[in-house]
């Protein structure tokens, strides 16, 4: 149930059954040389669309911007500082606990460490805030099921995960495949030439990824998020009794 196509009186009559939101979160940031750049917040509104299918709950328009440091170099790539991120997923969790929500889940398809991080102290500063209960998921953490059928372990970027839920869900966009391919940084130290430890701006074998596949971990990926929501809410009716 998309916010952005309802009006004043359908928020208003929905809030009085519909406790939860799902704020979905992405990055504008490089996908290979053939898949669109704006993919990990498409994946998460995706995603929650198809979670509110299952569980109905308000999901808010997604943020298409994240903070972006392995990728920043590769052409396309526009991230946010980590006091922009904060401070703006703050701002949003506080006017939707105003508006009557409950429980906000914040649900992320970019996995950068330091943007989930950024994700995680924000949920942190709002339940101490505001009264809602709040999660913070990456797509990655939701795919135990999917691992069943998926092939490549180290998959984490542009690779058979997100060439397959693109080929599912934007085949149009997608524009052939690409090499595998797993970045060399070195541990501990930090890089200056990001590109030239990650040329390619693959983390994985997108040459193993299907339609059929991307419709699999999306439905997977939905279940088990369904299964956050209901832990959610669940607290949140505690609180409130």
């Amino acid at each position: 149930m998309l916010i952005t196509d309802m009006t004043m009186t359908d928020f208003a009559r929905l809030r009085q059954t519909l406790p939860t939101a799902i704020l979905p979160v992405g990055a504008l940031e490089e996908h290979g040389p053939h898949l669109p750049l704006g993919l990990d917040a498409m994946h998460a509104l995706a995603l929650a669309q198809a979670t509110a299918k299952l569980k109905p709950c308000f999901v808010a328009p997604p943020l298409f911007y994240g903070l972006c440091r392995s990728s920043r170099e590769h052409p396309g790539t526009v991230g946010v500082s980590g006091d922009s991120l904060r401070l703006f997923v703050h701002d949003i969790g506080t006017a939707l606990w105003r508006q009557g929500i409950h429980s906000l889940c914040i649900i992320t398809g970019h996995a950068g460490g330091t943007h989930q991080a950024s994700l995680v102290e924000t949920g942190e500063l709002l339940i101490e805030r505001t009264g809602l209960e709040v999660a913070v998921v990456c797509v990655l953490d939701l795919l135990k099921e999917a691992r069943e059928f998926l092939e490549c372990p180290g998959d984490s970027h542009a690779g058979e995960v997100e060439t397959s839920l693109a080929l599912h869900l934007w085949p149009e966009l997608v524009k052939g495949t690409a090499p595998e391919e797993y970045p060399t940084f070195p541990p501990f130290i930090m890089v200056r030439d990001k590109r030239g430890h990650w040329p390619g701006g693959v983390w994985g074998d997108p040459a193993k990824a299907s339609a059929e596949k991307g419709r699999r971990i999306l439905e997977s990926e939905a279940r088990a998020l369904v299964r956050v929501l209901e832990q959610l809410e669940a607290r949140a009716g505690g609180r409130q009794d």
